[in-house]
């Protein structure tokens, strides 16, 4: 990872960037970190958050922040307000009947992993979630170690499901599809951009932190790790190309700061 410093001038149309531990910090988001979100869309940038959490978190985001759309559940749907209407929107991947489906099929695994993982939870925001299992190794419970985490991983792909580590949660659901897969089709059905054009994924910027962030990380030239993504060192598929000097929230608006000195 080479410091941020070392990032080519480019003009950038896109920032993607993940949520928790990206944007917050202990699981705040700071005045500072909001600020900068709201200094790209005043510079003419497209902003997309592109998270873990789920869809419940995504229609007050999409409604509230300074932000163009949000990608949710790990890529399984994304949420922009429609100004011109003033309504929500939302492209699910899946119909309500698979997603029904699946969340029956979700009982089991969750039962399995509470049973044989006890020092684990179901994350708290599982309530309002459409699409997956998320379960907390550090959130609202003592942080577990990285074998029990990775044993809660083992349980989801032997009961055929995805699995993705985040920051907080340990991520579950039925599909090959992730927040890349979600990035590509929201920006071809939304704006009528293909991110396979190289030079157009050299307009676009994505920020992260953790292991689910690592398609984005290996697909995006232009990636960037908040300094914090060095905690997980050793367990990450792909890691960001560059790295800012300070971590969460404080590493985004560091990254915000260089782009908009380059704009």
């Amino acid at each position: 990872m080479k410091p941020l410093a070392q990032m080519p001038r480019t003009r950038i149309a896109t920032v993607f960037t993940d949520i928790d531990d990206t944007l917050t910090t202990d699981g705040k988001l700071s005045a500072q970190a909001y600020e900068a979100l709201e200094e790209l869309q005043r510079a003419g940038m497209r902003v997309i958050p592109v998270t873990g959490r789920p869809a419940g978190w995504c229609d007050q985001i999409a409604r509230l922040w300074p932000v163009d759309g949000i990608i949710g559940e790990n890529g399984a749907l994304y949420m922009w307000h429609d100004a011109g209407t003033g309504k929500l929107r939302t492209r699910h991947l899946l119909d309500e009947e698979s997603r029904a489906g699946n969340a029956a099929r979700l009982v089991e695994v969750r039962r399995r992993i509470l049973q044989e993982v006890p020092a684990c939870a179901v994350a708290s925001d599982q309530f309002c979630r459409q699409y997956d299992l998320a379960i907390d190794f550090c959130e609202d419970v003592p942080s577990l170690p990285h074998e029990a985490v990775e044993r809660i991983v083992r349980i989801m792909e032997e009961s055929g499901m995805t699995a993705k580590i985040s920051s907080i949660h340990v991520n579950g659901w039925f599909g090959d599809y992730d927040k890349l897969s979600m990035a590509r089709l929201m920006m071809r059905e939304r704006y009528g951009l293909d991110l396979a054009d190289g030079a157009e994924r050299l307009r676009c910027v994505f920020a992260g932190d953790s292991p689910n962030d690592a398609p984005m990380f290996a697909y995006f030239p232009l990636s960037v790790g908040v300094a914090n993504v060095k905690s997980f060192s050793g367990r990450l598929a792909h890691e960001p190309r560059f790295i800012t000097a300070r971590p969460f929230g404080a590493g985004f608006a560091e990254l915000v700061r260089h782009l908009l000195t380059r704009h």
